[in-house]
């Protein structure tokens, strides 16, 4: 992906503080015209900087509290088939390639303990999983961020 430069990211970080700031407003703030901050949005866009909407809604409103990282022991010729397999279990949010002692982490979220232990068996029963393991997830200590990389393009750029 190409390095964005010094107005993209002065861009994105007023986006990162107010999502909803229309693009007039944006040009505003930043001392843009309209025209060149539409022009880069749709840049931007185009070259898949903004995630889905999706990774902003919380697991938790709709009726799953407990999260969970499930590292993935599998037969490794079976990897391309088991992904597909997994991408169906709904309580699944993303799932990781890995090297080291687990071959993928796979973050999912569950009602209760019980539930955890009914996606987990879900998981199991895939063709090609040899083992999990399973660490609950106690707390959020760094909410996902990029404002700190932001901040270090802008200074850079």
């Amino acid at each position: 992906m190409q390095a964005l430069d010094g107005t993209d990211t002065r861009l994105l970080s007023a986006l990162a503080q107010d999502p909803r700031k229309t693009v007039v407003a944006l040009a505003q703030k930043l001392g843009l015209s309209r025209n060149t901050v539409q022009a880069r949005m749709a840049q931007l866009e185009k070259r898949h900087v903004f995630l889905s909407f999706e990774r902003r809604i919380n697991p938790a409103a709709l009726g799953y509290p407990l999260m969970a990282f499930i590292s993935v022991h599998v037969q490794q010729q079976r990897l391309a088939q088991l992904a597909k397999e997994l991408a169906v279990i709904p309580e699944i949010l993303e799932g990781y390639g890995l090297t080291g002692s687990a071959d993928l982490l796979l973050r999912v979220v569950a009602l209760d303990a019980e539930d955890l232990f009914r996606i987990n068996g879900k998981i199991l029963a895939c063709a090609g999983v040899d083992r999990t393991d399973t660490a609950l997830a106690m707390g959020e200590l760094i909410p996902f961020r990029v404002q700190p990389l932001l901040d270090r393009g802008s200074e850079r750029g």
